[in-house]
C-alpha cells in the first residue's frame, strides 16, 4: 500500500500533474506573454490594437514663416486701412506686422510713401527702402502669439 505522503507528491489526486497545483506552475507565462501564441484569442478580443504603431508625437513642430514685401504694403495700404490694420498719424502709415500675422519684412518692390513698421525681423534692403521713403522700421523680437 502506498503511503499518504507519497500519494500526495505524485500529483495525480486532482489530475493536474506534478507541479501544476503548486505555486506558479502552468500559468502560460507572466504579463503579456503568449499574446502571439496561446493567448491570441484573448488579445484579439480584449486588446485588438496591441500590435502595430498607432499615431505619432511630433516633438519639434516647425512653423511656417510668413513674410511680406514692402512693395505689397505700399500697393495694398488702402485695403489694410479699410480692414483696420493700419493707422495714419502725421502723414505716415503705421503698420504692426506682428498683429497682422507676418514674421518677416522683405525688400521687394517700390516704396512711395513714409511708413512706420513694427515687425519681428526685416531684411537690410527693406529697412533701407523704408528709410529712403521717410519712414522707419522697429524691430521687435518678442512677437505676439
Amino acid at each position: 500500500m502506498v503511503r499518504q505522503k507519497t500519494k500526495k507528491y505524485r500529483g495525480t489526486l486532482y489530475g493536474r500533474g506534478k507541479k501544476a497545483g503548486r505555486g506558479k506552475g502552468k500559468r502560460g507565462g507572466s504579463g503579456m506573454a503568449g499574446l502571439g501564441k496561446h493567448r491570441w484569442i484573448w488579445m484579439v478580443k480584449y486588446e485588438p490594437d496591441h500590435y502595430g504603431s498607432h499615431g505619432f508625437v511630433r516633438h519639434a513642430v516647425e512653423r511656417e514663416i510668413k513674410a511680406i514685401n514692402v512693395g505689397e504694403l505700399d500697393r495694398n495700404y488702402e485695403k489694410f486701412i479699410s480692414q483696420g490694420l493700419v493707422e495714419i498719424k502725421n502723414d505716415k502709415l503705421y503698420f504692426d506686422l506682428n498683429k497682422m500675422g507676418y514674421d518677416v519684412l522683405l525688400g521687394g518692390g517700390q516704396v512711395g510713401r513714409p511708413m512706420v513698421i513694427k515687425v519681428a525681423k526685416a531684411t537690410e534692403k527693406a529697412v533701407e527702402k523704408i528709410k529712403n521713403a521717410g519712414g522707419e522700421v522697429e524691430i521687435d523680437g518678442d512677437k505676439e502669439e
